[in-house]
């Protein structure tokens, strides 16, 4: 099993430099590094506290320099947001730069604030994404390529900088069934995530990736499923119920941004509840929040429930501080992992 870490990059603290916020980032990636975690995976977003990191790439580039083996990826790139020539180069640039190390996730990006603000009609985004996806495919494997779309025209082109990877590997981000089918028709992974849900919600969600894939006739064992999951690894309830905190504040943040219902006071975001929201008991039920056994046991549950190839781990979240996370980090893959790899070896061998 393939241990991750994932960074947001919120700014749940107003007056915290954002140097400060990247400088943590770069810490946790580096530790992962020497602590044989095999991918550090960085957020996109734009215009609010939401997420101060408004490429990913850079942040790859960055990380490349201050690490050693660990893979780098994009969680992930919002694709409608850029122009697609200008992308290849960057993502063919960043691959080399980590010379092979970038793992490319993509998006067709949720938040219409974002949208408004780059002047484009999210409800373009899919069909955008569909043929940014087909733009990407011909830049990485043919010298020269033309293309002519609905949204997107591009004369006979040459991508000069190239992947050092051939194929590089692309991750669909979502939670939707026309993104799961994206994935299948290009021949790209899945990442998704449970949010603030347990192993249930995992379940429903790997069904439905599940039933995309044989929609496009496609052996789901090709999405080599991504799960992200927010985790804190502490003895102390008082800890656990604050993280848990933190957790359902990043998700109303994103509920509201999903819902064009974002509420601002100055420059910072509010967090109110979204709809059906669970008690916080629940969700510090739900996510691996707990004991170094607690936590083992959950995640078996969740691995049981969507068969990932690779799981990451929010750590840091909201203002969790930078010394909780990286101590969580450290316990999950020196304690957690170890008893994750026993019971699945035990399963297997039964």
């Amino acid at each position: 099993m393939e241990f991750g870490i994932f960074n947001l990059m919120g700014s749940r603290e107003a007056d915290k430099p954002t140097a400060q916020v990247f400088g943590e980032v770069a810490e946790q990636t580096r530790r992962a590094d020497e602590l044989g975690y095999t991918t550090a995976w960085f957020a996109e977003h734009h215009f609010s506290n939401y997420c101060l990191c408004a490429s990913p790439l850079m942040m790859v580039a960055h990380c490349a320099s201050i690490t050693r083996r660990i893979r780098l990826g994009t969680a992930v790139v919002v694709l409608p947001l850029y122009n697609p020539a200008r992308l290849a180069a960057e993502i063919a640039t960043a691959d080399a730069m980590s010379n092979g190390r970038l793992m490319l996730g993509i998006g067709a990006g949720y938040q219409p604030y974002e949208f408004e603000r780059f002047g484009i009609d999210i409800a373009r985004n899919l069909e955008m994404t569909e043929e940014l996806c087909d733009i990407l495919d011909l830049a990485f494997s043919r010298d020269f390529f033309s293309y002519n779309g609905k949204h997107y025209r591009m004369p006979e082109t040459h991508i000069p900088a190239r992947p050092v990877q051939n194929p590089l590997p692309i991750y669909v981000a979502g939670h939707s069934q026309a993104m799961f089918r994206t994935a299948a028709r290009h021949g790209y992974r899945v990442l998704t995530s449970g949010r603030v849900g347990g192993a249930k919600l995992l379940a429903e969600q790997y069904a439905d990736i599940v039933a995309a894939f044989e929609a496009e006739s496609v052996p789901v064992a090709r999405a080599q499923l991504t799960v992200n999951r927010f985790a804190c690894i502490t003895d102390s309830r008082e800890e656990g119920m604050r993280f848990a905190e933190n957790a359902r504040y990043q998700t109303r943040l994103a509920s509201s941004l999903r819902r064009r219902a974002e509420v601002m006071r100055g420059t910072v975001l509010v967090d109110v509840p979204f709809p059906d929201e669970p008690p916080l008991e629940t969700i510090h039920d739900n996510l691996l929040i707990g004991d170094v056994e607690t936590v083992a046991e959950r995640l078996v549950a969740e691995i049981d429930a969507t068969r990932p190839v690779h799981v990451c781990f929010s750590f840091k979240v909201g203002d969790t501080p930078h010394k909780t996370a990286m101590n969580s980090m450290e316990l999950m893959i020196g304690e957690v992992k170890p008893r994750i790899e026993k019971t699945l070896g035990a399963v297997a061998a039964r």
